[in-house]
């Protein structure tokens, strides 16, 4: 949109006046844009008004383009061509997803929920272009160009749209090499005799969901090691280091095989930390993100460690 004189040239002047120099007539311009032949003249003449100059002489029988109507018209074309390329683009995006795409998740989600699943979902949607970002703590969306995060855990930004994805259970879990050289602990006080394995911040992750004999369903331990990413503390679990408290969506497969073993289960409280994928509150979702998040949903309601 342009400004002359005070008042404004728009898109629509524009076409308005192309359609007159290619239909040869006001009226013949009338009819192909669905207008009275008086409201085309008005255009021309606002056209002109903002311009401050004449485009075209105008007799009862014929028209004559100006010096400045034929320099009008030559970049009035391109105008309106980009504007009918953008429009059928737009079109086109509303149909078949498309454009980039920026995805948020901590690490271990990012590497064991969504990484193994990407060819399936660029098959899909070949015309987004995926950008992904990996933070373990929670981080501001608008801050960090995101389009879409997964949160593990209650949610406190009221800001954000929510779509619940599923649950994780948390379980205490050692390898086998670890309980062999150090023994697998029977009771909760028996847990100060082992290394344990806990996260740098925030604290509240630290919070185990085990009974103690004050009937307490919570103990905050005090990490032997400190890593800020649970795939860290993973690894560390996998080579024997202590024991952790994971999420299943991480450590499913390592159970179900045998690399790690639930600790103390009968001591362990259901705990199940909600996912959800989380986006601005926008009066519209653009499809992109609609198709991620529900390629996601379709993901993880296939999964069975999800306690939906």
């Amino acid at each position: 949109m342009q400004k002359a004189g005070g008042l404004t040239t728009n898109s629509d002047d524009l076409l308005t006046f192309v359609t007159v120099i290619d239909s040869g007539s006001i009226s013949a311009a009338a009819e192909q844009l669905n207008l009275t032949p008086s409201a085309v003249s008005r255009t021309l003449s606002r056209l002109e008004q903002s311009l401050q100059t004449t485009l075209l002489n105008r007799t009862t029988r014929r028209m004559h383009l100006t010096e400045e109507g034929r320099f009008l018209l030559e970049h009035a074309r391109i105008i309106v061509a980009r504007m009918q390329a953008m429009q059928e683009t737009l079109a086109t995006r509303r149909q078949s997803p498309a454009g980039r795409l920026r995805i948020n998740a901590a690490s271990p989600f990012m590497r064991h929920m969504i990484v193994p699943y990407i060819g399936a979902f660029r098959q899909r949607y070949p015309h987004i272009q995926l950008q992904l970002n990996t933070h373990d703590l929670n981080i501001d969306l608008l801050e960090q160009s995101t389009d879409v995060a997964i949160r593990i855990g209650a949610l406190q930004d009221s800001t954000l749209h929510a779509r619940p994805l599923g649950g994780s259970a948390l379980n205490l879990l050692a390898s086998p090499d670890y309980l062999s050289r150090c023994g697998t602990p029977q009771t909760v006080a028996a847990l100060d005799e082992h290394t344990l394995l806990g996260f740098t911040q925030p604290e509240s992750l630290n919070l185990w969901p085990i009974r103690r004999a004050d009937a307490s369903d919570r103990l905050m331990i005090t990490p032997g090691v400190a890593a800020s990413s649970g795939e860290t503390l993973r690894q560390l679990a996998l080579t024997g280091q202590g024991i952790a408290c994971l999420s299943e969506f991480m450590t499913y497969d390592d159970i179900r095989d045998g690399r790690l073993l639930r600790i103390l289960p009968m001591l362990t409280e259901k705990h199940v930390q909600p996912i959800h994928a989380v986006f601005y509150r926008n009066s519209s979702l653009a499809l992109r993100i609609q198709s991620f998040i529900d390629f996601m949903q379709e993901t993880l309601a296939a999964q069975p460690w999800n306690r939906r």
